[in-house]
């Protein structure tokens, strides 16, 4: 019998495994990622396109640009400073231009402390200036950029009434219309002054209006002006055979026996193109004594807005023109770059004749006549064989006149600056 086989133990048991969980994440939503590419995208192509036009309107560097700021003291011709596309061009050029308001005679005899130039409106007032300077071995250099005419600027009523009396001439308009510019002779204007005749002695009523004011040019303050100075050289150059006084004694004289037809004389410049141009105007200044240029821009303004010039708003041109010559004087090196800008910069040269400036030197093209007639203003007409030039006395001379006529304030030095334009 065979022997049974060995007992062996039975083999172990695997181990029951411990149970797993498995973690299984949620599909991860791709709309934010998206989006945050999205929103990248979006802001370098605004970034691109910025930086395109930045580098077309040539501005990209202009925060990082140096600019230097100019001081100067104006009279008529702040408001150029403070037009918007002057201020442009002269930021492009790395100029800014702080102006500050006075009259032409307190542009001339106040302090030019703290500036780097000034504008008078008139060669007498430059004259005065580069004298002290020269006299004080002090730096000055003169720049005349442009002219603008001595004008009377009136109403199609006041200027048909002096037209019934033979004192002033229309300019034939184009067209066959109404015209806007007449020429007038001051002799025959000054005489109705000297014989104290009204509006209504013209009969100015036949014309729509009814006026007893005298028949007198509104000026401003002889004592500040160089407007009205100018006035004052046109009506003695007129009374004193076409010519200016030259000897102070006769100039005093002169003066004196022209006082009367200078009884309109006393608002600020500024204030005169203000009441001018207001809708009071027709009746407050029959005539008012201004520039060319504040009357063309004026017009230009007005076709901007309503499609038409303004056909009730008149010049009347004297026979003799009284030019105003302004003058910029650099009081240093730094200034005469702006010099140099108003008399060649082409860009600042458009500007000028928008403005209603005739350029000096003018070229073969009459810039402004040319600008007037593309924008549908009709451009004045110098009467052809009429026209001669009146010419303002030297500054001494003309202050003996102010003299005679006015007992004027001393001027105001540094504390007459206000209203600091870009």
């Amino acid at each position: 019998m065979d022997d049974p086989a060995p007992l062996t133990d039975p083999a172990p048991a695997p181990p029951t495994a411990e149970p797993s969980l498995a973690v299984v994440r949620a599909p991860r939503s791709l709309w934010p990622r998206a989006l945050r590419a999205l929103t990248l995208a979006v802001v370098m192509a605004l970034t691109v396109t910025g930086v395109v036009c930045l580098t077309r309107t040539q501005h990209l560097l202009l925060p990082f640009e140096q600019v230097t700021t100019l001081k100067g003291r104006l009279a008529s011709l702040s408001d150029f400073f403070e037009d918007p596309q002057v201020i442009r061009i002269l930021r492009k050029h790395g100029l800014r231009v702080e102006a500050f308001n006075a009259g032409s005679r307190q542009v001339a005899t106040g302090s030019l402390k703290g500036l780097d130039f000034v504008f008078p409106s008139g060669k007498p007032a430059a004259d005065r200036i580069n004298d002290a300077r020269q006299a004080a071995g002090e730096y000055s250099k003169n720049y005349h950029p442009f002219d603008s005419p001595l004008v009377l600027a009136s109403f199609r009523p006041y200027a048909e009434a002096l037209h019934a009396r033979h004192v002033a001439s229309p300019q034939r308009a184009p067209g066959g219309g109404q015209p806007l510019y007449y020429t007038l002779d001051m002799n025959k204007f000054l005489s109705l002054t000297r014989q104290r005749l009204s509006w209504n002695d013209l009969h100015v009523d036949r014309y729509g209006i009814s006026n007893d004011n005298l028949v007198v040019a509104q000026t401003s303050d002889i004592c500040q002006s160089n407007s009205a100075d100018s006035y004052l050289g046109l009506v003695a150059s007129t009374q004193h055979h076409n010519a200016p006084p030259t000897d102070t004694t006769s100039a005093r004289a002169l003066a004196r026996g022209i006082s009367s037809l200078l009884l309109g004389q006393g608002s600020a410049s500024d204030s005169l193109y203000t009441y001018y141009i207001d809708s009071n105007g027709i009746s407050q200044d029959p005539i008012a004594v201004l520039y060319e240029h504040q009357y063309l821009a004026y017009q230009a303004t007005y076709r901007a807005a309503h499609g038409t010039t303004d056909t009730e708003r008149v010049l009347l041109y004297p026979r003799a023109e009284m030019m105003s010559q302004p003058h910029f004087i650099a009081l240093n090196h730094t200034a005469d770059r702006l010099g140099e800008l108003l008399e060649a910069d082409p860009e600042l040269r458009r500007r000028e004749t928008q403005l209603g400036y005739q350029l000096v030197p003018s070229g073969s093209v009459d810039e402004l006549a040319t600008y007037l007639n593309g924008e549908g203003i009709p451009a004045p007409q110098p009467s052809s064989g009429e026209q001669t030039v009146a010419k303002m006395p030297d500054w001494q001379v003309l202050e003996q006149m102010i003299a005679a006529i006015k007992r004027c304030p001393k001027p105001v030095s540094d504390q007459g600056q206000q209203k600091p334009s870009g």
